[in-house]
């Protein structure tokens, strides 16, 4: 597997990615699928030295995603801290795909600045709650019913790790 920064031309497979998720309702807080277009600006706000994407590849075909958020609207009291996002193409998750990725966050995060790294995971995403604990997050907040899927309230669990 290679891990490279994404470039903007990546972008239409990341959104493909992600849009693969909504239907799951397990991973995504999207509805609808998103367009390439609507996530220019948020791939812009990313840098490689600080507030990366990048993209996991197998054979050259990229197979998942992980993009680093600033925290809290990018205030500078949080500037060590960032928010996770991981997805991966349905059919590569369960092939330590995500590990890949976070593991990867993990080990680079020092380097970029950070020393403290948050994902905000539906409750109900065991898969995701399952990596993140294995990858030593701790539950850090709990908030009930603050999204709704087709009508159906979800918990979001804030999963937490303090680097060292």
């Amino acid at each position: 597997m290679n891990l490279r920064d994404a470039t903007e031309s990546d972008l239409p497979v990341i959104v493909e990615i992600y849009n693969a998720s909504i239907p799951g309702r397990i991973a995504a807080g999207d509805v609808q699928p998103v367009t390439v277009e609507s996530r220019k600006a948020w791939f812009q706000e990313h840098t490689p030295n600080s507030r990366p994407v990048w993209v996991a590849e197998i054979d050259g075909v990229i197979v998942g995603w992980l993009s680093f958020q600033y925290f809290c609207y990018n205030r500078p009291a949080y500037r060590y801290t960032a928010d996770l996002s991981i997805y991966i193409c349905s059919n590569h998750r369960g092939c330590g795909v995500g590990g890949f990725l976070l593991k990867t966050a993990i080990d680079k995060s020092p380097a970029l600045g950070i020393k403290t790294l948050i994902g905000h995971i539906f409750a109900h995403n065991q898969p995701s709650l399952r990596l993140f604990e294995k990858m030593g997050f701790r539950q850090w907040g709990y908030l009930p019913g603050v999204g709704e899927l087709d009508g159906i309230e979800r918990d979001l669990v804030i999963m937490g790790l303090r680097l060292t």
